[in-house]
This record gives C-alpha cells, sequence and structure tokens, in this order.
C-alpha cells in the first residue's frame, strides 16, 4: 500500500512554494494545463495554485512514508482504548445499577459467570482459576464502601484509556506520554496475573503493552530519550520532502 496517495486521498494534496529559486525549480513544473506543484506528502505533480508559500523552513511538516505508516498504527490503538474505555464504563454502570436497586451483586455474579464459560473457553480462558474472577468474587462479598472504590477505579480507568485514545488519534505529543505512563503503571499488575496463572491471552496482552512502552519511548524519543522533543522534530523535519528535493541531485521532469 502506497501510505502517502492514501493520505492524500483522504485530505488532499499539499501543494508549498518556497521563496528558495534552486527549491522552487524542483518543486514546479509547466505542463499544458499550467503550473504544477510537487505534493509535500505523496511526491507527485499536482496542477494548479500552491497552497502555501514562504520560506523552505516555514512549510508544513506533513505525514507521509514512515511517519504516515506510524499514524496509521497509532490510531488503532487508540480505537482499541477506546474499546476498554467503553468495557470499563459499561461495568460501572452496572455495578451502580446493582447497588442503587439493592440486586445482590452476588447472586447475579454466580448466575451469569457459567454463561461466559462458553466464550471463555474459545479463548483457552478458564474463569474457574482466574484471579481476576476470584479477586471480583471477593469485591462482591464487600460492603458498600468497597464498591464504591471499584466505581472509582472503573470510572478512573476508563477515562484514563478515554484520555490515551484521544492523544493516539490526534498524534499529540502529550497523548503519547498518557499512553506511556498509563500502560506502565499497568505492566506491574499484568505480571502479577502472570505469576498466578499463565495464559496466551495474558502474554499476548502483556508483549503488546510492553511492545507499545518501548515503542512510545525509544521511537518518539520520550522522557528525553535519544535527545528529546528537539531531536523528534528535527528528525521529521529532515525526513519531509523539501528537504528530500533540496539534496536531490535530478532535475523535476517536465
Amino acid at each position: 500500500m502506497d501510505w502517502s496517495l492514501r493520505g492524500c486521498s483522504r485530505q488532499g494534496h499539499a501543494t508549498y512554494a518556497p521563496t528558495e529559486p534552486a527549491l522552487r525549480q524542483r518543486l514546479r513544473s509547466e505542463t499544458a494545463l499550467g503550473e504544477a506543484w510537487r505534493c509535500l506528502r505523496c511526491g507527485d505533480f499536482v496542477v494548479g495554485e500552491p497552497h502555501g508559500q514562504g520560506p523552505a523552513d516555514d512549510a508544513p511538516i506533513v505525514l507521509r512514508g514512515k511517519a504516515l505508516r506510524e499514524a496509521f498504527v497509532l490510531r488503532i490503538l487508540a480505537v482499541e482504548r477506546w474499546v476498554r474505555a467503553l468495557i470499563l464504563a459499561l461495568l460501572a454502570i452496572a455495578v451502580f445499577e446493582f447497588e442503587s436497586t439493592q440486586t445482590s451483586l452476588q447472586a447475579w455474579f454466580e448466575r451469569e459467570l457459567p454463561r461466559l464459560q462458553p466464550l471463555a473457553k474459545q479463548f483457552n480462558y478458564n474463569l474457574d482459576k482466574s484471579a481476576t474472577i476470584n479477586h471480583l468474587r471477593s469485591f462482591l462479598h464487600s460492603r458498600h464502601g468497597t464498591l464504591h472504590l471499584v466505581e472509582a477505579f472503573l470510572i478512573g480507568y476508563a477515562l484514563l484509556q478515554l484520555a490515551e485514545g484521544i492523544g493516539l488519534w490526534s498524534l499529540k505529543r502529550w497523548g503519547e506520554y498518557v499512553a506511556a505512563i498509563g500502560t506502565s503503571i499497568f505492566l506491574p499488575l499484568e505480571i502479577y496475573e502472570l505469576t498466578k496463572e499463565v495464559t496466551w491471552l495474558k502474554v499476548v496482552a502483556f508483549i503488546i503493552n510492553l511492545a507499545l512502552v518501548v515503542y512510545l519511548i525509544w521511537r518518539k524519543r520520550l522522557f528525553g530519550v535519544r535527545g528529546g522533543r528537539a531531536a523528534f522534530e528535527r528528525e521529521r523535519h529532515e525526513d519531509s520532502l523539501l528537504e528530500v528535493e533540496a539534496s536531490a541531485s535530478i532535475g523535476v521532469p517536465t
């Protein structure tokens, strides 16, 4: 897949006319239909006036190539975070509802748990031996004060997942920090779960979350790693098409 063309098909081409004569000549071409400018994202020439002009240093930095593929991956992770937030929110609503109607949570839980057994078996997950299920069962025997803590935890965790999803989808640096911190906080809990029982689902989830944290810190240069934000912005600018065109040794087709 040509990720750059995919981006242009959704957002339109991004053309820019730099004031530097040599660079301007490489980005501009004359055609039978008039002047054409090279798209900063996909590299194709687009007939018509450029969308912007000025010094090359002021040119917009568009996502292209590897950066565009990385953005696609981050947005997939954002959707996964939103799904988690929805599930957590539904669980919190369920706890609120059962508490407010004074329904026996324990009786409901024990009645509904067998219905989940067939689905859990499809994932090779034994609910009877699950540490999470055992913890949840003990919570259901707790007093209302404990239930309030559970509700607060579910709501807080859901809001954290929602914030991670928004930050990752919008490709904001603060979102990458929230995702890295929020995910790493729960890694010890996942390790603890693995010490209780090892399943392929837990292992896969742990590997994905650990890989996400390492990827964000290393690739996005968070927390000052590999030069921090300044180095990241410099690398992204150097990967822009303007820099590629400035150092190119070939001419522009006419």
